[in-house]
């Protein structure tokens, strides 16, 4: 027998309260900046036929954990598992280049921790026919939007030409296996990847790699992906930030071919934002995404404005009236006609301020307003209210 729960499944959530408005406006700093950018929104289904959804990356660590289901005609589907393989559908016959952005949720069949979900929400951009100035474009956003929400991180760039030059150079025939496991380095230690590497390529050439991957920026002038990598930092200094070179980034997707990025917490081994450039339907493209998750964890914003309860004793059409007139000044307003039941109210969902509107209020065109932090109480009239208020 199964045993039924009301608790959400493992690695999802709810949302509710304090917790989902500050994920609501962590999402419209987002997607206002995404806009700033000259990025339009686009939206995609959830469900995706499995070949399609693959794609020619099976055997990506993303790919595999792919939740897969069938419909009633036994079709092979899947839950999307991020936002940028739809993009080789939606993106054909758009006049180039095209600049999409797309926030939605992503499904992985994967271990969960805190910092990892089953289901989390994806923020995009991508750039179909890119070249380094559309990629630092990419970059300066995420370095506003971060600025924004005061989340303190570095971003990182490497390119998978220069990574492929230098494993080429000392004669390394698997490159791809290469890349996956210094993509692992950070997570599992420069030790532990060395002892895995060590099976498949001698030792020696191992620790010519790591020598190399520990120079600057400089030491590769003779690697291909040089020059474009340090174009692309000039130009982010223009926008007065400046990517932090990292010779072992390598980035897990195999689809990428040029430059990769990663956002991480200053002084911190955690990624907050990573993507890279890639080919799309043959066109060479550029793209970023973060989970809002994370970004929720770490991001430092003031609450929304004020919210403001009016408690109504019998005057229910003034209180309307006063309610439309706070609300067309962007004030968050909700009415009660209970005063205790509405003081309750205000305390469980944190309304800063109330307004108690009776008959002698009404007389007197002057209504109490209470500051539900100080507890402070005065009377004021409906100009003086909503100027105060505002």
């Amino acid at each position: 027998m199964t045993q039924t729960t009301s608790e959400p499944v493992k690695g999802f959530s709810d949302f509710t309260g304090q917790e989902a408005e500050k994920r609501a406006k962590i999402r419209r700093i987002i997607e206002d900046n995404f806009k700033l950018y000259g990025f339009e929104p686009a939206e995609t289904p959830i469900v995706e036929f499995e070949d399609f959804a693959k794609g020619e990356n099976e055997f990506d660590e993303a790919v595999s954990d792919i939740f897969k289901l069938k419909d009633k005609g036994e079709r092979k589907l899947a839950l999307r598992y991020e936002l940028t393989f739809p993009l080789k559908r939606i993106s054909q016959n758009k006049k180039l280049p095209y600049k999409r952005y797309q926030i939605g949720e992503v499904f992985r069949d994967e271990p969960t921790s805190s910092s990892r979900f089953r289901q989390f929400t994806q923020c995009d951009i991508d750039a179909i026919s890119s070249s380094v100035k559309e990629e630092a474009e990419v970059l300066a956003c995420i370095s506003k939007i971060l600025k924004e929400l005061k989340i303190e991180a570095e971003i990182q760039v490497n390119s998978r030409k220069l990574l492929n030059s230098v494993i080429k150079s000392l004669e390394i025939d698997n490159s791809e296996y290469v890349l996956r496991e210094l993509d692992k380095v950070e997570k599992q230690g420069e030790d532990l990847i060395k002892l895995e590497m060590a099976k498949f390529i001698s030792k020696d050439k191992i620790v010519k790699l790591f020598q190399i991957l520990r120079k600057p920026l400089s030491s590769f002038k003779k690697f291909e992906g040089y020059k474009e990598l340090k174009q692309l930092i000039e130009i982010c200094e223009n926008y007065n930030f400046k990517p932090i070179f990292k010779p072992s980034l390598a980035r897990g997707l195999s689809y990428y071919n040029g430059s990769i990025y990663e956002a991480r917490i200053s002084k911190g081994k955690e990624s907050i934002a990573g993507g890279g450039s890639y080919l799309i339907n043959g066109i060479q493209s550029t793209g970023i995404s973060f989970g809002l998750e994370r970004l929720s964890q770490l991001a430092k914003i003031k609450e929304e404005g004020k919210k403001v309860l009016i408690i109504s004793i019998n005057q229910d059409k003034k209180a309307c009236e006063l309610a439309e007139k706070l609300r067309k000044n962007k004030i968050i307003v909700s009415i009660s006609d209970k005063i205790s039941r509405g003081l309750e109210y205000a305390n469980s969902y944190n309304y800063s301020q109330v307004i108690f509107i009776g008959s002698d209020e009404v007389k007197k065109k002057k209504f109490k307003l209470r500051d539900m932090k100080t507890g402070k109480e005065e009377f004021l009239s409906e100009k003086e209210m909503i100027e105060k208020l505002v």
